[in-house]
């Protein structure tokens, strides 16, 4: 059988239930494939009971919006028993990667996050060109901030040379290597010139001439021209109502800045009659509730754990004011920030957020910037924000949508497969 009419995308990542923004990226991407024409996309990611036995924040199974027919979720079993103590699911994942790249199919594969999924890539592409297979594949790795904060920096300060050595061969190994943001090419190369200054290696020059920027690919059409009616139904499910609330949707992690969120709401006079909603699920949830429980104005937040995918364009849509008051940590530090851009699409309130790392590409001039970690600019910025006239808040929010439509999944793919056509 002739394989000369068909195009597959595979894409290797953290995909849904998982809550992250690389997940809502490879749904877009996977979407924007058959769009332009690919009639074979797939998205190789983990088994449901791996995720939760990692700990990792998960949507409830119920709230996940179906993929579109022709995109097929692939979640290999692993492979051996209880002997091999670690490495049984990359197995299962490489395994499947080389018979998808050595069946004659011409393939782009995009891996998001290096380690593992790019580390898994690699391995694949060695393995499937030592087969003597044909072997049509074109390789894209998307790197992000925390993978060079949880690995090749920690890799430098642990003086573990192979370990960042792994992760940025492999990442210079595939044919178009990018980063989600001018912020994150320049903590790549930072930190590759960490491991060239202390081992003579030249990682550093090789990511300034070959690493360019994709940044994430968003549904703009999902965020646009909401039913109102549907919006009513989402909010009183949910015990909202329009405009009375001040909106935070995210992870619930440190580097999200959601404990500065709830100083500054509390104290914020603009804000004393309305509610916060902190909508997301993750490793702090437990010391935010407490947090939370211990302010002055408790009965005013309101805790969500269970939004599904279609209903968080009404709840941004509905809100007073959006605020990701992210702060950077030793493991995280905020990339691009994709929620902003969505609350932008929406048309709620004003976006508040800090200038750490890649936000302020995310949002350009169209939002309130603040201190990180200053409760105190919060109440202010709240303030502000909440003080606008109808007027000023309708001019805000035609600006900030025009500013993030440049973000359109289709603009960002199109973007990037000129580079797999012509890699750098």
């Amino acid at each position: 059988m002739s394989h000369q009419t068909h195009r597959r995308l595979v894409i290797v990542v953290r995909a849904d239930p998982v809550i992250c923004g690389h997940s809502v990226e490879a749904r877009n991407l996977a979407e924007a494939a058959l769009q332009r024409g690919f009639d074979d996309v797939r998205i190789v990611t983990w088994p449901i009971e791996l995720l939760e036995a990692a700990g990792l924040p998960l949507k409830p199974l119920d709230t996940i919006s179906p993929y579109s027919p022709g995109i097929v979720v692939e979640r290999p079993a692993p492979i051996g028993d209880y002997k091999i103590v670690d490495g049984r699911y990359t197995s299962g994942v490489v395994g499947r990667l080389v018979e998808l790249f050595t069946d004659g199919v011409p393939t782009v594969c995009m891996s998001l996050y290096l380690s593992p999924h790019t580390l898994c890539v690699a391995e694949a592409m060695r393995i499937a060109q030592s087969t003597g297979l044909p072997v049509r594949v074109t390789t894209i790795a998307e790197a992000v901030g925390s993978d060079v904060t949880n690995v090749v920096r920690a890799a430098v300060a642990d003086d573990r040379f192979g370990a960042a050595a792994q992760v940025l061969a492999s990442y210079l190994s595939q044919d178009v290597p990018v980063a989600v943001s001018e912020y994150t090419r320049d903590v790549i190369v930072e930190e590759a010139s960490a491991v060239d200054a202390r081992h003579g290696t030249d990682f550093a020059e090789q990511c300034r001439r070959r690493v360019s920027i994709s940044y994430p690919a968003i549904d703009t059409t999902s965020w646009l021209a909401l039913d109102p009616a549907e919006t009513d139904r989402v909010l009183a499910r949910h015990g909202l109502t329009a405009g009375g609330y001040v909106l935070s949707l995210s992870r619930l992690m440190p580097a999200k800045g959601i404990d500065d969120l709830v100083a500054g709401f509390s104290t914020s006079e603009a804000a004393a009659g309305l509610q916060l909603a902190i909508v997301g699920r993750g490793p702090s949830e437990a010391d935010l509730r407490a947090v939370a429980a211990a302010s002055p104005a408790a009965s005013r937040f309101h805790f969500l754990t269970d939004v599904s995918d279609a209903e968080k364009p009404h709840i941004m849509a509905a809100s007073a004011a959006y605020v990701l008051a992210t702060k950077p940590t030793e493991q995280f530090v905020e990339t691009f920030g994709i929620t902003l851009v969505e609350s932008m699409l929406a048309g709620g309130g004003p976006v508040i957020t800090t200038d750490c790392g890649g936000t302020l590409e995310a949002v350009g001039d169209t939002a309130i910037i603040v201190e990180a970690g200053s409760s105190a600019a919060i109440a202010t910025a709240l303030d502000d924000a909440l003080a606008m006239t109808p007027a000023e808040r309708a001019a805000h929010a035609v600006r900030a949508r025009a500013y993030a439509m440049r973000f359109d999944r289709l603009a960002v793919f199109d973007h990037l497969f000129e580079r797999v056509l012509q890699p750098a």
